[in-house]
């Protein structure tokens, strides 16, 4: 439609050029044969009929020639572009996917998230060889990464594990778990809530509320009350090392603490420095301590020191999903204290974590440790 406005536009001009330049010529032959009958003598000296003769048939030829050939110099024009298009299309096509895959700047100006799941989807199918896997893959990924509330970065967990004496109200053996959690991200959120329950379908709600909450499962046992201070505790809630307040409430089927996150760092939006410290007990029939990831996590470095306890060894379970591999290192048993370092570089997502697994030394009927 465009097109063929500005194609009329231009056939009218020529029209209209055409026709004031033969109507001219006319008027100049005319002006020439009255100078010669009857006008002055100084005019019939100038050469008005051959500058008329000239711009009657100018425009005479104009307008034929623009009939005769209209139709076949659009079809010509046509096809010159077809042809410079047909020639360029190539190196456009070239330009701009090199331009989408350095700039992201002018991807993003065009681009809707459907467009760019529908563009990393085929590209990451190229790279597979198969479309139904990379779809897959890619969602799962988006899902994981792209929709998460926030990001953590450089994460420092420092995990002691210590004898607990047992008492009339708990009759199990079990471990003291004190565990406090450094890490940097942008707050989402003006709470950060850590809930333990004994409930195992509330505790499948609270997961769907990370990184608002929290949450631990305590299996219901002898001593083992989710709602009692003795079994969870939250001690330390701070930002950028400035302490926080904290609320406890209780609950029948466990307690929750909320951690205030002042305002202003959440309207800044600027990484800030989150510390926690709390404290959990574990039975040590259960032989089992896991810490999950709960959002996308960029390197960590996690201190498990278990010399306060009679464990005899612990084994370390990766369950990292990532092609770079987890470093493990061990106090040398020449040196006093239990401990174990663990660390990794790369970005971990939710779902995954780390075990550890311990045998007591009763269970090994010797007094090494490991």
């Amino acid at each position: 439609m465009r097109h063929d406005f500005f194609q009329r536009i231009y056939k009218l001009k020529v029209t209209i050029i055409a026709l004031v330049t033969t109507v001219a010529g006319v008027a100049l032959l005319m002006l020439d044969k009255w100078s010669r009958s009857s006008g002055p003598e100084w005019l019939a000296t100038l050469p008005i009929g051959e500058l008329g003769s000239t711009l009657f048939i100018t425009g005479a030829f104009v307008m034929v020639w623009d009939y005769v050939d209209g139709r076949d110099s659009e079809k010509r024009q046509d096809a010159r572009l077809r042809r410079l298009l047909s020639e360029s299309a190539p190196a456009f096509r070239d330009a701009v996917v090199r331009g989408f895959g350095v700039e992201i700047e002018d991807l993003k100006r065009v681009a809707t998230p459907e467009l760019l799941d529908s563009i990393a989807t085929n590209s990451l199918a190229l790279r597979l060889g198969d479309r139904d896997f990379a779809s897959e893959v890619y969602t799962d990924v988006r899902d994981q990464a792209i929709r998460a509330p926030t990001r953590w970065h450089d994460m420092d967990m420092s995990i002691r594990v210590s004898e607990a004496a047992v008492s009339a109200t708990n009759p199990t053996p079990y471990f003291i778990v004190t565990v406090r959690r450094e890490y940097t991200t942008i707050p989402a959120s003006p709470v950060h809530r850590f809930a333990c329950v004994s409930d195992r379908a509330e505790y499948l709600d609270l997961l769907s509320e990370t990184p608002v909450t929290s949450a631990w499962y305590m299996t219901p046992r002898p001593g083992f009350d989710a709602g009692d201070k003795d079994a969870f505790e939250l001690l330390e809630y701070s930002i950028d090392g400035v302490p926080t307040s904290i609320r406890r409430t209780t609950q029948k089927a466990g307690q929750t603490y909320t951690a205030k996150v002042p305002e202003d760092v959440v309207v800044a939006g600027k990484p800030v420095r989150v510390s926690y410290l709390y404290r959990t007990i574990t039975p040590q029939s259960g032989h089992l301590l896991y810490f999950d990831i709960e959002q996308p996590t960029r390197n960590i470095s996690l201190d498990l020191d278990y010399s306060d306890s009679r464990i005899h060894s612990v084994r370390v379970l990766d369950l990292i999903a990532s092609g770079r591999r987890t470093r493990i290192t061990r106090s040398p048993e020449d040196l006093p204290g239990r401990t174990i370092r663990v660390a990794f570089d790369g970005w971990m997502f939710p779902r995954t974590g780390l075990a550890f697994v311990w045998t007591l030394e009763s269970e090994t009927g010797t007094s090494e440790k490991k």
